[in-house]
Order: structure tokens, then sequence, then C-alpha cells
């Protein structure tokens, strides 16, 4: 089992930054990871994602160089760089992992651990 935390989340201004974390805990492995958002009255969709060896990156169409993944393998932890930020951004962010398979997973379904989500908030 994997448990995932979220942290970072907030308000912020049109324009602005937000740096979203995801610590992992439990069961060692060597895990891709990615983050997704829910807006109200929309599907999850994909933000971002990260092989483990940090070799293959995804970003969903709508980011446009604004976001940034990374990840610090040493402290189980990965980010999400989130700058020029849109009132459209404004979603629960959630972090997903599953188990490596080589590339950056983009599917719901792909993904086996969950985070709890966590709030951003964009006001124009």
């Amino acid at each position: 089992q994997v448990q995932l935390v979220e942290s970072g989340g907030g308000l912020v201004q049109a324009g602005g930054s937000l740096r979203l974390s995801c610590a992992a805990s439990g069961t060692p492995g060597t895990y891709a990871m990615g983050w997704f958002r829910q807006a109200p009255g929309k599907e999850h969709e994909i933000v971002a994602a990260i092989t483990w060896s940090g070799g293959n990156i995804y970003y969903g169409g709508f980011v446009k160089g604004r976001f940034t993944i990374s990840r610090e393998r040493a402290k189980n932890t990965v980010y999400l760089q989130m700058d020029s930020l849109k009132p459209e951004d404004t979603a629960v962010y959630y972090c997903a992992a599953r188990w490596d398979f080589g590339r950056a997973p983009t599917a719901r379904d792909e993904y086996q651990y969950w985070g709890q989500g966590t709030q951003v908030t964009v006001s124009s």
C-alpha cells in the first residue's frame, strides 16, 4: 500500500504561482506519479505525469508551458510548480501513483493509489 498526502494548495490571484507537493509513504517501490485535477461539474483530467526515473514526462494540453512536474526520489515526493495561473485552473488537484512501467501514465484508471486532494482557487 502507498499513502499519498498533497499539500500546497490555496487561493491565489490570476497570474500567480503555487507549488503543490505530494509525499508518498508505505510500500517501497519504483512508482510513476501523476497529478490530476477536477473542477466542479467536470471530469478528472490529467495535469502532468512523471516516471520513476524522471526520464518521461507528460503534460496535459492545457498546461502550455505553465506547469512543471518534478520529483525528489530521496524524499519520495513529487512536485507540481504552477505558474501563470488562470481562473480556469481552479480545481481540486489530486496526486496519484502506480508501479512504474516505463512511461508516464496519463489515464486515471492506470493509477493504483490516490491522495485526498488539495484545493486550488485562482481569483480573477
